[in-house]
Formats: structure tokens, sequence, C-alpha cells
């Protein structure tokens, strides 16, 4: 978790620079995932290639089957063998799935520790004031631990001329809280509530919703362009193929909608990107890179090899008499 903390802290500094430009979060998350997914572009660009050597070895690793079927280790050796030779990583997608994941947890702690993450004031300030909530009268407690810092900042203009807030922050700090306070509405949604705490039929199922429709749609999108390759796809990235989706519902259920919000724009742009990266890299485009290496490789070899000019060949034959006679005739 600590990982995470601080892994949020980075992050934080990031979504804080965009707010400060925009005084609006939920636009500083649209600017803040573009700027991440251009940071993030060569690793994609590797999980494009990666889906695509899949469709290309297909064939190969097919034949391969056929020809040492019964041999289960043979198999394997010649299969090991092949990969060598063509350069390829059939697990090497996994890893850059891992990053946008690891991404997806920095942005929950920034989100779900503003104070602390994103503003980056002085933790035992925030914990104090966090505790003085609990004897507010008639103030109820958040039931999760992990959202203390958003429900301090929801009810922070009404305590904000308190003697206890007054003594835990300086007039910058009150003025920065206030203002990150008043930049999460949205369309009318307030980006700091959570969609469970307002009930299944609420307005706020529509983030789960929009979040598993983003994700199906990039999801289909990449097993369109990419059909060949997704028969071949390995361990982790098969199962996340299809899983990814529901659980993005789920999570989006039971986080702040800044969150959700995040993982919409972050499938919208991976929808775009994915079909702009088939047709650059797509295992057709790719199979032809592959031959077009190989017969400039082949020509570059034969080209390597010396021309043998033999003019006494050509001299015994003008000595041969039977020649001759064939010459006279």
């Amino acid at each position: 978790m600590q990982i995470f903390g601080f892994l949020g802290s980075l992050l934080g500094y990031a979504l804080w620079a965009a707010f400060y430009v925009f005084h609006n979060f939920g636009l500083a998350i649209i600017v803040f995932t573009i700027v991440i997914k251009a940071v993030l572009f060569p690793f994609s660009v590797k999980q494009q290639k990666s889906m695509a050597g899949n469709a290309r070895m297909a064939k190969k690793q097919k034949e391969l089957q056929e020809k040492y079927g019964n041999n289960r280790q043979l198999y394997q050796e010649e299969l090991n063998k092949l990969y060598e030779k063509e350069g390829f990583k059939p697990m090497g997608g996994c890893v850059t799935m891992i990053i946008p994941m690891l991404v997806l947890f920095g942005v929950f702690y920034a989100v779900a520790y503003p104070l602390t993450n994103t503003l980056h004031l002085n933790a035992d300030n925030v914990n104090q004031a966090v505790n003085y909530m609990s004897t507010i009268p008639g103030y109820v407690t958040s039931a999760n631990p992990n959202y203390q810092q958003i429900a301090l900042m929801k009810i922070f203009p009404y305590i904000v001329n308190t003697e206890t807030i007054q003594g835990l922050f300086s007039a910058a700090d009150v003025q920065q809280i206030h203002e990150l306070s008043t930049g999460f509405d949205l369309f009318g949604f307030n980006l700091l509530n959570v969609p469970s705490d307002f009930g299944f039929w609420s307005w706020y199922l529509i983030f789960p919703v929009l979040c598993f429709l983003s994700n199906v749609g990039s999801q289909f999108i990449m097993t369109k362009v990419n059909s060949n390759a997704m028969g071949q796809q390995q361990g982790c990235m098969k199962w996340m193929m299809y899983l990814l989706p529901l659980f993005s519902a789920y999570i989006a259920y039971s986080v702040p909608c800044a969150l959700a919000f995040y993982w919409i724009i972050s499938a919208v742009i991976s929808l775009v990107q994915s079909i702009v990266l088939a047709k650059i890299f797509g295992p057709a485009q790719m199979t032809a890179n592959s031959e077009a290496r190989h017969a400039a490789l082949l020509f570059e070899n034969e080209a390597k090899v010396p021309y043998v000019y033999a003019p006494r060949a050509v001299a015994q034959s003008n000595d041969n008499p039977s020649a001759k006679k064939k010459k006279k005739k």
C-alpha cells in the first residue's frame, strides 16, 4: 500500500498541475489521461506488436504441432527455437498491461487521499482534522476509512472557520482546499461521490455503466482488428481481455466517481489508439515487414558470396579437337 501511496503522491502533482490550469477536476483528469497515454504510448506499441506477433506465429506453430504433436518435449524445444529465431516473446504483452494498472492504482490513491497526495499537505495536520470530524455533533463518520479525506473536503466549507481548522492549516492551505473541494462538479455530478453510497438505481450508476461499455468497446475493437492474434493470446492477456470490463464496472461502483471517470476516458482513448496502431502494426503489416526483412537478408547474404570467373574452361573448350571439328562442319 505504501508503494501505491507513493505512486499516488507522484501522480497527485500532475493532477494538481492540471487542476490549477483548468480549475475543474473533470477537465484535469482528461488532460492528465492524455498525458499518461502519451507517456505510455511506447508500451502500447509493444503490446500491439506482441498481439500481431501472435497472429504471425500462429501458422508456424500449427505446422510444428502437426510435425511434433506426439513428442511434446521436442515440440517445445522447436517452438523455443522458432521464438528465438523470430525474436518473439509470447508473454511480452502481459508486462505492458501491468503498467496501466499501476497507474490506475496511483490515480485511486491520489483521488482517495486528495489532501496528502494531491495537495501534499502535512499528513499529521490532515489526520488531526479528520479526527476532529468525529467530534462534530450530528456528524456521521464514513464507514470506509479510505475516504475520510474526501469526507473532510465535503464538509470543509462548514468547518473552515472553526478554531481547530484555523489552527491546523495556513491561509494558503485553506485556499487550496477550498478550490479543490469546489472543483469536482462535472455535468451536475460530484466526482468525489461513490455510486454505491446512493443505491443501485441512482443517477450515479451511469459511471460504472459507462465504465463497462467503454471497456467492452475498447476490448471489442482490439479483438476485431487483431482477430487472428486473439485466438493465440497467452495467459494473463487472454483472461484480462474478457474480465477487465466487468472488473472495471465493479470497481467504478465502489470508488469515487473521479476514478471511474479516469477509467472511462482512458478506455475511450485506448479504443482510438487501438484502431490507429492496428493499421500500422496489424498482423498483415507485421507479416509483410517480416517477409521483407527475410528477403533483404537473403539478398544481402547472396551479395556477399564472391563471384568466381573461370577463363580456363573457355580455353579448354577451344582446344578440344572434337569442338574444332564441329566448328569446321
